[in-house]
């Protein structure tokens, strides 16, 4: 005899069962517990959980049921939430589909009703006091008329129950007595149990009926008032938040136009206020987002308004510096920063090159990063070949180039006569070469080696750039730019990173110069730690933290920018990078603020005292300003830049093919420039060809220096290959050991003299 079939779920029914649940691609299907109930299905790890910890509920009246196989199935509100499940068998699926159709209809059924109710019994929010009362003594009468109907209902439960045992004995008795006398007498003893079990189930029935009209005609004016409820708590929120705003803005003033005390401390770290209150996005990424909760340092310096008399005395008597120009703050940048009446202006008008605007929108093709790494199992990290669709078209060489998308700062940093003046533009430089990576997830592709890049703006922009990748073990980079308006910028750039399980470090190795002409300031500073966040689960996101010194070796002078890490929990601006600008005596002239994605300020210093002390003791210091002055802010992103991998307008122009280029151009890379096109199989099978020519080209140079040198040491490269157009030197004025530029580039450009490039494409 075969085991019955378990009855089919009721739309009233709560459902409850084990279910297999993906989770990751690293933990697969886990099993869970699954409860259907008013609509909503919600999971847990163990059936003791229910009573307190739930790991996640689904509405199924906005839910879409798919079934994928025999035993899978998909339940997913649009984008928000998506449950992938598995039952033990293709039975077991069916009958959780049934349960999941039926309680969707009904959930489906309630919303419609519950959004047409009260629409013919307005209720009007109370004006008094009085009003409020009546309403409060109307739902309890309500309430104690409900009560009363609940207790009519257990009233005849239990009739109905005693009734019908009664009911019952007197059939059982029926069937077992003889014919004869006593047959008549048990008749009429069923017939009188059986009238008073109608009759008590007739009022039970009424009881029902009366409970639920009352309930559904005050149901409906109660979701009336909670509405009314919801939208004053909204509005009373709204004002409480506008009053801490007043009540803020109010303190600040005050403390601003009063002599300072020496206990004087304010959380505001930047003179721009609740300016960057744009930058809010990061509290509202996705629900499976992982959120990375640095700590959060303790301001190191407080800035408020100086007083008014400092802003009719020049710069020369205050501070100290800038004593031949003998200006106030309003006309900083406008006399240090004005163009030159000595340099010649062109008379000529010169055709400037047009330029592309668009490239072709980046395909959307799916990407299982299973199926990649399952394949990659047992092989060395490095020599794992990582997809294309991780990549954006262009080279880790173009990307360098891009820290000139804001050259013009440093144009304006030539012009200064004063070293601390060009040190903040310096500085706003500095912070301007992470703008164009907010957005910027993909990874750029691995520059070849021997892979050069140039970018020619002599004619735009006033400088020429050189890029070159000049070792592959470890891999770096050198970049050269050299502008006639009287600044060179040089830069070897190395990687390495750590990958940490939810997001991966990327720390940049080497460190940036910029040299000016005229007054031989010789800067240089090294780059921030990046981090990639939700490298497995999640949307990807970019953040920059870290402190840099950006060092004057002429004069000593010295910038201090710190990035704060971002913090879910930190009420600072998101992204927000500070700085001070000292002298070489360590006295601070300038204060810059701002992000690393939108702008930067900065404010002349009038006078600094030692605050209160801070958290974990460290005693922080008050500086007195003039009004902060915009010195940077970033470019809007060309139209349609969410298609074209948030690409800025001198990004979009970085791979457009030019005439003339090196052989070893990035520009010629055929893989890079199949995935531009849009043609993502054929840049994998390319980018795995030129990988692997790569790797003959090394060992061929090995072989090459094993003959003519002693073997190297176990576990190491022996690699004789030596930059073209690169050399490393010594730098005395920095002391530090770098490639630098050796000429002869443009010279063979000019004389299409590209003989001596090696075939790496």
């Amino acid at each position: 005899m075969s085991e019955p079939k378990p009855p089919t779920p009721t739309p009233g029914d709560t459902y409850k069962g084990w279910l297999f649940k993906w989770t990751n691609y690293i933990k697969g299907y886990q099993r869970r517990w699954f409860v259907l109930s008013n609509g909503l299905l919600s999971y847990y790890r163990t059936q003791a959980e229910m009573g307190h910890t739930c790991r996640g509920t689904i509405n199924l009246a906005t839910a879409n049921i798919a079934v994928e196989d025999s035993c899978n199935f998909v339940i997913s509100n649009g984008g928000a939430q998506t449950y992938h499940l598995k039952a033990s068998s293709e039975v077991e699926r069916q009958r959780w589909i049934t349960a999941l159709e039926l309680a969707k209809a009904k959930a489906v059924r309630m919303q419609a009703e519950s959004d047409d109710s009260g629409d013919d019994c307005p209720t009007l929010p109370p004006t008094s006091g009085q009003g409020g009362g009546c309403r409060n003594s109307e739902v309890q009468s309500t309430l104690r008329t409900l009560g009363s109907k609940v207790e009519d209902l257990s009233t005849c439960n239990d009739l109905i129950a005693k009734h019908g045992s009664a009911l019952q004995r007197s059939l059982s008795e029926l069937e077992g007595i003889r014919p004869g006398g006593d047959m008549g007498e048990k008749i009429r003893q069923v017939t009188e149990r059986a009238t008073l079990f109608r009759i008590t189930s007739n009022a039970m029935i009424n009881a029902c009926r009366d409970f639920l009209t009352l309930a559904q005609t005050h149901s409906k004016r109660w979701q009336k008032a909670l509405q009314v409820e919801r939208d004053q708590r909204i509005r009373l929120e709204e004002t409480l938040e506008q009053l801490a705003k007043q009540h803020n803005h109010l303190e600040r003033a005050f403390r601003g136009a009063t002599v300072l005390p020496p206990s004087f401390s304010n959380p505001a770290i930047d003179t721009k206020g609740s300016g960057g209150s744009g930058k809010g996005d990061a509290s509202d990424e996705d629900d499976e987002n992982e959120f990375f909760d640095a700590m959060e340092d303790p301001a190191e310096f407080i800035t408020v308004p100086a007083d008014p008399k400092y802003h009719k005395r020049s710069g020369s008597n205050v501070s100290g510096i800038s004593s031949e120009l003998g200006m106030d703050d309003q006309s900083l940048d406008e006399q240090s920063l004005a163009s030159n009446p000595e340099s010649p202006q062109p008379l000529e008008v010169e055709l400037v090159k047009q330029r592309r605007t668009h490239i072709p929108d980046k395909p959307n093709y799916s990407l299982n990063l299973w199926s990649i790494m399952k394949n990659c199992i047992g092989k060395e990290l490095s020599k794992i070949p990582m997809p294309v669709n991780f990549n954006e078209p262009l080279s880790m060489l173009q990307r360098l180039s891009e820290d000139l998308e804001y050259y013009e700062l440093l144009d304006k940093a030539a012009k200064c006569q004063s070293s601390l003046e060009q040190l903040c533009y310096v500085a706003a430089f500095t912070v301007s070469s992470y703008s164009t990576t907010v957005h910027r997830t993909g990874k750029p592709f691995n520059p070849l080696l021997g892979e050069t890049f140039e970018l020619d703006r002599l004619r735009d922009c006033g400088y020429r750039s050189l890029c070159e990748q000049v070792s592959h073990h470890p891999p770096a980079a050198a970049h050269h730019a050299i502008s006639e308006r009287g600044w060179t910028l040089r830069q070897e750039i190395a990687l390495a990173s750590k990958f940490r399980g939810k997001y991966l470090s990327i720390m940049p190795l080497g460190s940036i110069q910029c040299i000016f002409e005229k007054s031989n300031n010789h800067y240089s500073w090294k780059k921030v730690t990046t981090t990639v966040h939700n490298i497995i689960v999640g949307k990807l996101w970019i953040d920059q933290s870290g402190e840099i010194d950006v060092v004057n070796h002429r004069t000593g002078d010295r910038c201090h920018l710190k990035f704060a890490p971002y913090s879910y929990f930190s009420r600072d601006v998101a992204r927000k990078v500070t700085g001070v600008v000292t002298d070489k005596d360590g006295k601070a002239h300038y204060v810059l603020s701002g992000t690393w994605d939108e702008k930067m300020e900065f404010s002349r210093i009038m006078q600094s005292s030692k605050g209160e002390n801070g958290t974990e003791g460290k005693q922080r210091t008050v500086y007195q300003t003039l009004k902060a002055k915009e010195i940077w802010r970033k470019n809007p992103l060309p139209e349609g830049a969410e298609t074209m991998y948030y690409f800025s307008s001198l990004a979009l122009t970085l791979n457009e093919p030019e005439e003339g280029v090196a052989p070893t151009d990035s520009r010629r890379r055929p893989d890079q420039r199949l995935m531009e096109a849009g043609r993502w199989d054929e840049a994998n099978a390319e980018k795995q060809r030129l990988e692997e020519k790569q790797r003959i080209a090394r060992r061929e140079r090995e072989r090459e220096a094993v003959k003519a040198a002693s073997p190297p040491e176990e576990g190491t490269h022996q690699d004789n290959y030596q930059a073209l157009w690169f050399k490393k030197i010594d730098d005395a004025m920095s002391g530090e050991t770098m490639h630098v530029y050796s000429g002869g580039y443009w010279e063979a450009k000019d004389q299409g003299g590209w003989d001596i490039c090696p075939d790496i494409f």
